[in-house]
């Protein structure tokens, strides 16, 4: 087996910026409208902006009536470095400043931390001011009426005045374990639920989750480049171990509680929750996530009365923005329509979606239209409005992938696609004007040729260097850079970061294939399910069976030379690439891999799999350790040590595995680097080491053996 030398400097980089500008641009994040919240009247719109495509400070900013102006600028504030913050990681946050926000309904006032600190600013005066009270500060919130705001201190939920006064604890930890109004690890994760606290619609009352996490097992994270720190232990409920136990309360302002009488026995998550004109809802989800119960919750007695009720033989998809109910009352959820293979909008239990529309995602109610994100075509997301009377319409025209934000009659079009990205705002059917967008744009530009390949028509993007075919006779190595599971696609209509970097591998003299396989979103029901019980091998039987094809239909793409390279699931999928078919693929970059899918978290995994003790053979399939004295190939290893999602034990595990199996392999950790990579120097080495791991191993001498 040849092991390629990591000290190889390589050939020169034709490209030899752009490691600098993805580093120096945070993935190209810098300087995008992010986080749009729009006034329930639709005249304003608060946002976060950096000030330019490489500046790393967000600013809150204010769009109305036409013009935007700056209502708080970090550098113009006093601010105490920044404490942990859970959501940061979850979010996968990039920028420094001022990262989150929440204004009131009318966004007349917005809340922000800096520092540990509260900060608010009126959007009438743009002049931001400290609210005096003790930190360290998360998640504020004002009232709807903007009066008074709610946040998160140390495990107790608090309200004060806008002004300062009439500070009061809504509820206290009880102990170490149990907190008040922030979400858990797996909820915030794997279910997507950020939030653990909402206001009552009239501003005198708070919903809030209750989190009790004292049965959950404890991870302890150490940062060995930094010998002198203390490790830090935080709750992990892996798969098949005990959840922490979340309920659900009502904290009125008058030191009134009632208690939620949420489903107990199996209904272990609380995907969802919130407070509308209508009053407070909840989703509970059992824990084989078979089940989805929506509840309407009487806030006076804590009754509930079950609206609807989703099953499933594999799992119960949670829709990002759902449950959620329009100005009449009328529940709107996803309906799983098995018929027609398509997850469909239903409004008050009737499907009002045609079939092959897939629901994605749903943006938000204004009166009884719903404005909704849709797919008929996997490679494209559209934003569609329902309305009773007119049925659905679509908003965005552009091919590429659209999404928008909601607010009285006005809405917010993010559109992405292949002649740029832009935001735009809409009132009706009329446009009002135009956010700006000071990303820039990476060199070289992304050029993409999307096929369909196969007998299962897999979506694939093909980057090529300078974006054209090879002349006649060239023989290209072809490099694999796939996500290819759940959660996330990549060969869409609108370019991404990740389409910077395969195009940046494609001028080192890469054919770089993606491929979206079984498991991915956007493509039906069956397709979603088709990995139930095995998350690995069909994901990796749709990545030889796409770069094959691609090759029978392309002469230039030379399979004596096939390199594979991936992050997280995708770093699964490329060391399994090597360890399983070493007759296809001849080098991996595996980076933060679940090696052990029994130490992933609990949710995530036992979707896909069950629990781990009634599916074992699930696990051991999904997982990695067992093929360690299979490997052939060369296969580098890389993982932040401080990573909390994917913790840095599965590539230790995996490299251990190899070790006694006496298999040569390389290891690079990061420090102190989480499933993220934050780090601008990090980032732009670790790009240039990958891309020398992998020529070296695919040089043009011939197949390895």
């Amino acid at each position: 087996m040849h092991l390629p030398d990591p000290r190889d400097d390589g050939p020169v980089d034709p490209c030899p910026d752009f490691p600098e500008q993805f580093a120096r641009t945070r993935r190209f994040s810098l300087g995008a409208v992010r986080a749009p919240s729009v006034s329930a009247d639709g005249r304003r719109v608060v946002f976060l902006r950096t000030r330019t495509g490489s500046d790393p400070v967000s600013l809150l900013r204010l769009w109305q009536d036409g013009t935007e102006r700056t209502l708080a600028d970090p550098g113009e504030l006093p601010a105490a470095p920044e404490p942990a913050d859970p959501l940061r990681e979850r979010t996968r946050e990039l920028a420094l400043g001022i990262t989150a926000f929440a204004a009131d309904a009318d966004c007349t006032i917005a809340a922000f931390t800096l520092g540990g600190a509260l900060w608010a600013v009126r959007t009438e005066d743009a002049v931001p001011f400290r609210v005096p009270v003790p930190g360290p500060v998360f998640d504020p919130r004002p009232s709807p009426d903007g009066s008074r705001i709610a946040y998160v201190s140390e495990g107790a939920l608090h309200v004060v005045g806008v002004d300062g006064t009439g500070a009061r604890t809504l509820a206290a930890p009880e102990g170490p374990c149990v907190g008040y109004g922030s979400s858990d690890h797996i909820s915030a994760e794997s279910m997507g639920r950020l939030r653990g606290h909402w206001w009552a619609h009239g501003g005198d009352a708070v919903l809030a989750v209750r989190v009790d996490e004292s049965d959950v097992q404890l991870r302890w994270y150490a940062d060995p480049f930094r010998p002198e720190r203390a490790p830090r232990s935080a709750p992990y409920p892996a798969a098949g171990t005990a959840n922490p136990r979340v309920t659900l309360h009502v904290l009125g302002l008058d030191g009134e509680r009632v208690r939620i009488d949420l489903p107990g026995g199996d209904f272990e998550y609380l995907p969802a929750a919130g407070w509308d004109a209508h009053g407070p809802f909840a989703a509970a989800q059992t824990r084989d996530q078979r089940t989805l119960r929506t509840l309407a919750v009487d806030p006076t007695t804590g009754h509930v009365r079950t609206v609807s009720e989703r099953t499933d033989a594999h799992w119960v998809e949670l829709i990002s923005g759902t449950p959620c109910r329009t100005a009449s009352g009328a529940l709107v959820e996803p309906y799983d329509d098995e018929g027609c293979d398509t997850r469909r909008l239903a409004v008050d239990g009737r499907a009002v979606t045609p079939p092959g529309l897939q629901l994605i995602a749903v943006h938000g109610t204004q009166g009884d239209a719903v404005l909704f994100g849709g797919a008929e075509e996997p490679t494209e997301e559209h934003v569609y409005r329902y309305t009773p009377e007119r049925g659905c319409e679509r908003l965005s025209e552009e091919p590429g992938v659209h999404t928008a934000a909601v607010g009285g009659d006005t809405f917010v079009l993010d559109s992405a696609g292949t002649h740029g990205s832009c935001v735009t705002l809409h009132r009706g059917d009329g446009l009002l004007g135009e956010l700006a967008t000071l990303t820039e744009e990476p060199v070289p530009q992304p050029r993409p040729r999307l096929l369909v390949l196969g007998e299962r028509r897999l979506r694939c993007a093909l980057f090529l260097p300078g974006g054209r075919e090879p002349r006649a006779g060239t023989r290209l190595p072809v490099l694999l850079s796939p996500y290819g599971g759940p959660g996330m696609q990549l060969v869409r209509k609108g370019s991404g970061w990740q389409d910077a970097v395969a195009q940046w591998f494609a001028e080192q003299g890469f054919a770089v294939l993606v491929v979206d396989g079984r498991g991915t979103p956007g493509r039906g029901l069956a397709w979603e399910k088709a990995i139930s019980g095995d998350q690995l091998g069909p994901a990796l039987e749709d990545q030889v069976d796409a770069v094959r094809a691609a090759a029978a239909e392309l002469p230039y793409l030379d399979l004596s030379r096939v390199g594979i390279r991936g992050w997280s699931f995708g770093g699964t999928l490329a060391a399994a690439a090597v360890l399983r078919r070493p007759d296809v693929f001849h080098v991996a970059v595996a980076g933060a891999a679940p090696s052990d899918q029994r130490h992933y978290d609990s949710h995530w995994k036992e979707r896909f799999l069950g629990h781990p003790d009634e599916h074992p053979a699930h696990y051991a399939r999904s997982s990695l350790l067992d093929d360690a004295p299979g490997l052939r190939r060369p296969l580098l290893l890389v993982h932040g040590t401080a990573d909390d999602n994917v913790a840095f034990t599965h590539t230790l595990k995996l490299s251990a595995a190899l070790l006694a199996a006496g298999r040569p392999h390389t290891v690079l950790p990061l420090p102190g680097e989480t499933h993220l990579v934050r780090d601008p120097v990090t980032q732009r080495q670790l790009l240039r080491y990958e891309r020398n791991f992998l020529l070296s191993a695919l040089r043009p001498t011939g197949s390895q053996s």
